[in-house]
This record gives structure tokens, C-alpha cells and sequence, in this order.
């Protein structure tokens, strides 16, 4: 981390601290990759199919990565169609629960939420379900709690898709689809080297390309700048 000028990026792999401490402790530039507390929020439209198959996907198909989805919003309008049914299927593939008090009041063998929940990357069998009463509520809470890895939302609401995708400021930011694409591979990079959770110089999925620095050539035949 202190080879400043025999080494030009580093770019950590790894758990949320390790990559914290290379972040802190560095004097090599830094690209920060990988702490992903994913979100999807499920809207008052959200068809009964796409929001469990894409949760379920999302979560359990590989939990210990950081594209996998930890906290689900749930629009209040839709909650009580939505929550037992995504809930269970979330359970019967070994996920725990933890929720909020219209969760628990939908649901048994939920774990009460706490404010860490929130806040929590799990890497597990574990998701967080908050009920909220609006986009903006869904979008306010991202904003406080995402790290700014993957959002989605499912609609069939095109203004409120719209809506999600310029207000929600993530690397990588989806409609009607699993938060499990983000990857260098999924996105046609090739190898992935890493997923950018900062603005510069890249963001997102990294490959090669995104690596590469510019080095300009100039031949000359006497000329001077006037």
C-alpha cells in the first residue's frame, strides 16, 4: 500500500474492512471496489412473478457476492399481496428474515430489524424487508444506506422506472431485473478486474479497457507554439 512510484492503482478484493483499510492506509492511488449493500424496491405494480423470481434470484442464487441483493423495499400499497409471497419463497430456500413491524405483522419466524440491518452487507442467507410508503420514501432510503454497488426496481410504472434510474445514484441501476447482471462477464467486458463503487476514473464493472491509461505521440518538423 506504500509503493508509491513502483506501483500505480491498487484495487482491493475482499471483505468491506479490508477494503476500508487499503482505502484509508494507502498512498497509492485507490479504485474502491466491491462493499455492496444492494437494494430492490418492489412498487405498487410490481407483478406478483417478477418480484418473487427476481428476489429469490437475487439473493440466493450466490449470497456471498457483492451483486446480491440485502435489503428489499416494499411499496405499503403492495405489501400485503407481495410480502407473504416473496417472503416464503425467500424462506423455503433457507433465507432468514429480518423485518420491520408490518413484516413481522405479515409474516412468522421473522427476525425484528434493527437500524444495523439496514445498513448491513450479509454475504448470507439473510435479507432485510422494510415497507415504505413511496418511491420517494424507497429512493430516500437508498440514498442513505446504499454504498452505491447495484439498485433495482420492479414496476410496470415507466414514469416511476424513469424516475428510479435518474434519482438513484448507484454505479449500476436496473428495471424489472435481477441485481445479480452487474458483472464484467454479464456486461460483454470480458474478465472482470473489479466493480467500481466511485466515480473516476471508471464505475461499475471493470475489464481491461477500463484500465488502460492514454499516452500521446507527437512528431513534429520544427513547429513552435505562438
Amino acid at each position: 500500500m506504500h509503493g508509491r512510484g513502483f506501483i500505480d492503482v491498487l484495487i482491493p478484493r475482499g471483505s468491506a474492512g479490508l477494503i476500508e483499510t487499503v482505502v484509508t492506509e494507502s498512498t497509492v492511488p485507490v479504485i474502491e471496489t466491491g462493499a455492496g449493500n444492494v437494494h430492490i424496491f418492489l412498487d405498487e405494480t410490481a407483478p406478483d412473478d417478477w418480484a418473487r423470481d427476481i428476489v429469490v434470484n437475487a439473493k440466493v442464487q450466490r449470497p456471498s457476492v457483492c451483486n446480491a441483493v440485502e435489503t428489499v423495499l416494499v411499496h405499503r400499497q403492495a405489501a400485503p399481496r407481495l410480502i407473504p409471497l416473496v417472503a416464503s419463497a425467500l424462506q423455503s430456500e433457507g433465507v432468514a428474515i429480518h423485518g420491520d413491524d408490518m413484516v413481522l405483522g405479515l409474516m412468522s419466524n421473522v427476525i425484528p430489524a434493527t437500524e444495523e440491518d439496514w445498513a448491513t452487507e450479509y454475504l448470507s442467507l439473510d435479507i432485510a424487508i422494510k415497507v415504505v410508503e413511496s418511491l420517494d420514501k424507497a429512493i430516500a432510503h437508498i440514498r442513505r444506506y446504499s454504498t452505491g454497488h447495484t439498485e433495482s426496481i420492479i414496476t410496470t410504472d415507466s414514469r416511476n422506472a424513469d424516475r428510479f434510474l435518474a434519482e438513484v445514484d448507484s454505479a449500476v441501476v436496473m428495471v424489472n431485473a435481477s441485481t445479480r447482471f452487474t458483472d464484467g462477464g454479464e456486461f460483454g467486458f470480458g474478465a472482470e478486474v473489479g466493480i467500481s463503487t466511485q466515480k473516476l476514473h471508471a464505475r461499475g464493472p471493470m475489464g481491461l479497457a477500463e484500465l488502460t491509461s492514454t499516452k500521446w505521440l507527437a512528431r513534429g518538423s520544427g513547429q513552435t507554439r505562438g
